[in-house]
């Protein structure tokens, strides 16, 4: 059974940084794009980053480039998303997927597992 579970979130001040992880378990992701997505109250699901299996191609959503860092451990089979310049807007609950099929996804419907999410909470 495949498992996605997401870790760091938390209160923070604007301006501040947080450093979440996505650990997977039950098989091997190491040849599929692992994204990170988040979800504001009453809202969908909102793109935020996406890293293709060998680490080498990124893409980021605009509201977070060059504040924003995804990154992957293979071995640990393990994403990560370094939060920096962290801004109120930016709360959210924020989800882990795994997609096997596409190569640098960015649409929500191109995931095939989730993990159930962890918290972020950016004051003023």
């Amino acid at each position: 059974q495949v498992q996605l579970v997401e870790s760091g979130g938390g209160p923070v001040q604007a301006g501040g940084s947080l450093r979440l992880s996505c650990t997977a378990s039950g098989r091997t992701f190491s040849s599929s794009a692992m994204g990170w997505f988040r979800q504001a109250p009453g809202t969908g699901r909102d793109f935020v980053a996406v890293i293709n299996w060998s680490g080498h191609s990124t893409n980021y959503a605009d509201s977070v480039k060059g504040r924003f860092t995804i990154s992957r451990d293979n071995a640990k089979n393990t994403v990560y998303m370094q939060m920096n310049s962290l801004k109120p807007e930016d709360t959210a609950v924020y989800l882990c997927g795994v997609s096997t099929k596409f190569i640098v996804p960015t649409m929500s419907r191109q995931y095939d597992y989730w993990g159930q999410g962890t918290q972020v909470t950016v004051s003023s």
